[in-house]
């Protein structure tokens, strides 16, 4: 299915223009949920979209597996491309030695964004996309300036290569974001991805008195009247 055919069928909410004009953009994906919005304007705005999949923070592998695997059903139905990129997981623990008990949005975060994005720039300088975005601002649960700054710090090596730090969570981006999950039946992942992420939320849980994550059981649903 081609995006155009797919984009009929799509509400259009906000009037989008890239930056500098260009129609091409590399959209870096953290999971299905937080990427649906993005997807579905950007296609019924016209423009040539492409996601690029590299999470090796996301862990353990049944995890990672799950919520790209998701992400690939919702791009195929939607007739977008999507690239897989490598799940370098030595690499990622390498990079957050040292960082184990940093907080959430804390400098373990940026390191996190900082690697993923600099992969996504590199991928959009090697194969011709002049714009490079990401899902991950759209959540609350995120510093949104924290994530702007590490897609600007990514594309500043490669001439010719803008991050757009449009913000997806206006004009009510933010509640279509779990429109869709609930529509599409997305799975609800439980915590941010890092398995310092599934830690803390774990403890955070046996605090309260709740149960502990389990992977794989969770998963948005559709409410019927």
């Amino acid at each position: 299915m081609q995006q155009h055919e797919q984009a009929s069928e799509i509400v259009k909410h906000v009037d989008l223009v890239a930056p500098e004009g260009a129609n091409k953009v590399l959209m870096h994906s953290c999971c299905a949920p937080c990427a649906g919005e993005l997807m579905e304007q950007m296609v019924v705005n016209g423009i040539d979209l492409t996601i690029f999949f590299h999470n090796p923070n996301i862990h353990p592998k049944r995890e990672y597996e799950i919520r790209k695997n998701e992400n690939i059903r919702f791009a195929e139905k939607m007739g977008i491309p999507f690239v897989d990129a490598d799940y370098d997981v030595q690499d990622w623990f390498a990079r957050a030695k040292g960082m184990e008990r940093e907080p959430e949005r804390g400098a373990r975060c940026t390191m996190c964004f900082d690697m993923r994005f600099a992969r996504t720039a590199l991928y959009a300088y090697e194969n011709g996309f002049p714009v490079i975005t990401s899902s991950l601002g759209i959540s609350r649960w995120k510093n949104m300036a924290q994530i702007n700054d590490c897609g600007v710090r990514a594309a500043a090596p490669y001439e010719g290569i803008t991050y757009w730090d449009y913000n997806w969570r206006k004009n009510g981006g933010g509640a279509r974001m779990y429109e869709i999950a609930k529509r599409e039946e997305f799975y609800a992942q439980q915590y941010c991805g890092c398995i310092y992420s599934l830690r803390d939320t774990n403890e955070w849980r046996e605090k309260n008195g709740r149960e502990k994550i389990v992977i794989g059981e969770t998963w948005y649903e559709e409410k019927l009247n």
